[in-house]
């Protein structure tokens, strides 16, 4: 029935004439805008104050990192062209020269200097990059900086590939002031031009750009929640890329004649949280009574039609460090019948849970509550736009929510820490306040030492621990679907989220 109406609104347009297309294949590359839809704009362009997705994606065009990652998520040069231990706390790195901020300064390792300094007095970045000591930053001139930790850090350079450690320059922060977040200046192969809020972001390709640059004259980022409605603008030409494609249209792209579907599993998990602090969610049987009562491999099939894979623990299986072999919990309705029971809720509870307004986030709590009413617990479903959502998620005052992780530095560390480790509660990332003595144990050795196989042993009593807990409903392995029309090329989807356009261009066949 969906296809059938979304064939008879695109008939509807295409009858109006309102298909918004010129004859773009007259026009070249370098004269035409990459225009993307997106489910929901950026909250700020400034990356020491923000780590959200949608953020991070227009941010990822505007600004560079010291290291960056490859397609494979093996690590690269960035602005620093090379680097080098100097001791167990310590690395010096050497920045490329001739690399100039969208403002005409030149990068120098004094605004690595500031960024990082800038990061350190941010609860957001500081979540990631927390562990380096001011102390131990240290310009050597201007184009060789040294960056330590406060104690043997193991995830020091995939850390410092995060979108919270983007480059800023300092002439540029202290002249917007608290406007900067809105007033973007960086490194990166595109420009910041316009922010309409709500509507679209607008970027420049940088003619000076210090590597190659862009093939396409800039980038339109375009805020359509509404996924159906995505899938349209990309048939009429509106826009050219969509990113956040429902499984739902998966046959329907894929026998499209003009657009060309990508997708790939990436170092993203989703789930639903509970708040640990609030009865009774603190209860570990009714948490563990919730994953035995849903039966997640059924909504991955049939609501989510294959996309990802049921998640066994709280770790993506492609994260170095995962231990693969994770059984998970079966769906059991009986056996969580006992365990409300056992937590003297025999005759079951209600409870909120929390959305963004995403179409398949709202299609899979409805699936959930669905399950969770057969063992007597009533979901009230409560959805809010996506700002209004993460806002409303930083008072804490919630039961339940639904949400995503990716593990964007590739790192088993940022995989479990900033989502389980005490330190960590509220926008940090430890959103369902779980706290246990042995959990922030393991993960601060598992993070201070550099030899794999320990680490590894360390992050399997992790896994294991954390689903044992269960302060998350274990939903599904994240799995990136991007549709793009077939004159698009160049772009290959990031496993970290970080989505690079830079290489994209139009080509006709």
């Amino acid at each position: 029935m969906l296809k059938i109406i979304k064939f008879l609104v695109l008939a509807l347009i295409i009858g109006l004439g309102v298909t918004g297309c010129t004859n773009t294949e007259t026009i070249p590359s370098e004269e035409r805008i990459l225009k993307v839809a997106n489910n929901a704009d950026a909250t700020s362009l400034d990356p020491q104050r923000v780590n959200d997705g949608p953020s991070a994606v227009v941010n990822t065009q505007i600004y560079e990192t010291l290291v960056t990652r490859d397609s494979e998520m093996n690590i690269q040069p960035g602005l620093a062209e090379s680097w080098e231990p100097i001791d167990e706390l310590t690395y010096e790195f050497y920045l490329k020269e001739d690399v100039y901020f969208h403002n005409g300064e030149p990068l120098t390792a004094y605004d690595v200097e500031f960024t990082l300094l800038r990061a350190l007095n941010s609860p957001i970045a500081a979540a990631v990059l927390g562990e380096l000591d001011s102390e131990k930053i240290q310009v050597m001139d201007d184009h060789t900086i040294r960056i330590g930790t406060q104690q043997p850090f193991a995830p020091i350079l995939a850390n410092l590939g995060h979108s919270t450690a983007f480059i800023v320059n300092e002439k540029a922060v202290n002249e917007a002031g608290e406007d900067y977040f809105q007033n973007p200046v960086g490194t990166g192969p595109f420009i910041f031009e316009n922010w309409e809020n709500g509507s679209r972001i607008q970027l420049v390709k940088n003619e000076n750009y210090h590597g190659q640059v862009p093939q396409i004259a800039g980038i339109e980022f375009q805020v359509i929640s509404e996924v159906s409605n995505r899938l349209i603008e990309l048939e009429t030409g509106q826009v050219d890329m969509a990113f956040g494609i429902s499984p739902g249209d998966i046959d329907y792209i894929n026998n499209h004649d003009k657009l060309t579907l990508l997708r790939r599993i990436n170092l993203g998990i989703n789930y639903i949280g509970f708040n640990t602090q609030v009865e009774p969610f603190n209860d570990i049987r009714v948490r563990q009574a919730i994953n035995y009562g849903v039966n997640v491999e059924l909504i991955v099939d049939t609501i989510l039609e294959g996309v990802g894979a049921k998640a066994t623990g709280p770790m993506g299986a492609n994260i170095p460090l995962a231990a693969g072999d994770l059984e998970g919990y079966e769906y059991n309705p009986e056996k969580a019948k006992a365990l409300l029971a056992e937590a003297g809720l025999e005759d079951g509870f209600s409870a909120t849970i929390h959305t963004d307004d995403d179409s398949t986030r709202l299609s899979l709590v409805t699936a959930v509550a669905a399950q969770l009413r057969e063992i007597g617990i009533e979901l009230d479903i409560q959805p809010l736009e996506w700002i209004a959502f993460t806002d409303y998620l930083d008072t804490g005052e919630y039961e339940m929510f639904i949400m995503g992780w990716t593990s964007v530095t590739g790192d088993a560390d940022y995989a479990l820490y900033p989502l389980f480790h005490s330190s960590q509660f509220g926008s940090a990332g430890n959103r369902t306040f779980f706290s246990d003595d042995r959990v922030d144990t393991l993960l601060e050795q598992a993070r201070s030492v550099y030899d794999e196989e320990e680490r590894a042993s360390y992050y399997r009593e992790l896994q294991e621990l954390i689903t044992e807990e269960a302060p998350w409903l274990f939903l599904n392995l994240g799995e990136m679907l991007v549709a793009t029309g077939q004159d698009v090329h160049g772009y290959e989807i990031r496993l970290n989220g970080q989505q690079s356009l830079h290489g994209v261009y139009f080509e006709t066949e």
